[in-house]
């Protein structure tokens, strides 16, 4: 998967030693610059944006997100509740299977709540109330992903209702629509899909009062065409006469943190092996799932090319071939960037690896200060 993110922005002059590793660091200014830059979407396009805390969940920013946005979207009732304790806004909740025994307490505490099927719809209609603004996920059968295992437009697909099956009854006592199909992906994709799919769902405009675009919009990037898209939902809004809804989750962190590590190790095995502090599998998964080669901070052009790899005893624990800014010594600093969004929620404690430590910078002012630090009790407490 070819990422399109990885400007250094102000971490080009950030001094990798003065935080442990390894270590989330994550720029005030930088999210709140992608936020201003999604308020301005909404403000022109008439849009509402929900921040999704499945990709970016640092709630120390809470109020900051809250500052700019319509609220947030959350995957279940653990992201429920941390909406309620910290953000601001609209809750707007979607689980691709909800348990009956967190239904009651996904309603007290959601504004929307969206169902991956109708048959979930007719399941928990007993836990709905007069009150209760439910939505359908559904899926346009219009693949757009780069990679098939994260399109949810993929053949047989789990994620949302295909649009094929669906008919007039299972949209009673549902107010809007939900869709997802973008991964890191520009304005085009959405177009296309939507052309594709508005046909489909024309007939019932006149029952529904949102429609929600989901995530996957990299709206934030410098050549995202974000005129476009304004003239796009203002289009929208006014055909069907719904709002409109967009979820960005990456967007809202893009280029805003690094993680920053240290060689522990370096040998020769055909080539030079350095070991580091940061796990492929236990702190960037995506790598190995997607899988991509995260960018490094002030990565050489030119020069000796050493594999790095994680800690643990996992033999696919590897990052990826780099030419180091730095000497190949063990103790060496190096960063990776991007990485405040996806990475910071999906660490693990796999092989007892130590979880990084999250740390909040303002580029501005320079202020650093440590947001929290995990001993080896966050594995112990994991286990029984």
């Amino acid at each position: 998967m070819e990422t399109r993110a990885g400007d250094p922005g102000a971490f080009a002059r950030f001094d990798l030693n003065r935080v442990p590793t390894p270590a989330f660091v994550v720029d005030e200014v930088a999210v709140r610059r992608n936020l201003s830059i999604l308020a301005d979407v909404k403000a022109r396009s008439g849009a509402k944006v929900l921040s999704a805390l499945k990709a970016f969940s640092m709630w120390s920013l809470a109020d900051v997100v809250g500052e700019y946005l319509d609220g947030v979207c959350t995957s279940g009732l653990w992201e429920a509740r941390l909406a309620r304790d910290y953000y601001k806004g609209e809750i707007a909740t979607y689980c691709a299977g909800y348990k009956a025994a967190d239904m009651a307490e996904i309603v007290a505490i959601s504004d929307h709540v969206i169902f991956n099927s109708p048959m979930q719809h007719v399941r928990f209609a007993g836990y709905l109330n007069e009150n209760t603004d439910v939505g359908l996920r559904i899926n346009p059968e219009h693949a757009e992903g780069e990679v098939a295992k994260y399109d949810p437009c993929s053949p047989h697909s789990r994620l949302g209702f295909p649009v094929n099956q669906l008919r007039p009854e299972h949209l009673e006592g549902v107010s809007g629509l939900h869709f997802h199909t973008l991964c890191e992906q520009d304005f085009e994709p959405l177009k296309r899909t939507w052309k594709s799919l508005k046909p489909k769902i024309a007939p019932y405009f006149a029952q529904l009062k949102w429609l929600n675009f989901g995530g996957g919009h990299h709206i934030t990037r410098a050549d995202y065409q974000r005129e476009d898209l304004v003239e796009f939902i203002k289009a929208v809004r006014a055909e069907t006469g719904c709002d409109v809804y967009l979820e960005p989750g990456e967007a809202i962190a893009l280029d805003a943190g690094i993680l920053v590590g240290e060689l522990l190790d370096v040998f020769n095995n055909g080539m030079p092996i350095g070991i580091t502090d940061i796990s492929a599998t236990c702190h960037m998964p995506d790598v190995i799932e997607a899988p991509y080669r995260p960018a490094m901070l002030g990565e050489r052009s030119d020069g000796p090319v050493i594999r790095l790899g994680g800690p643990s005893c996992l033999a696919g624990d590897i990052i990826g071939d780099y030419r180091l800014p730095v000497v190949a010594d063990a103790g060496q600093r190096f960063a990776f960037l991007d990485q405040a969004h996806y990475s910071m929620v999906k660490t693990t404690t796999f092989n007892g690896v130590p979880l990084p430590s999250i740390w909040l910078w303002n580029s501005e002012t320079d202020e650093l200060r440590c947001v929290r630090e995990f001993g080896w009790e966050e594995f112990r407490d994991r286990l029984s």
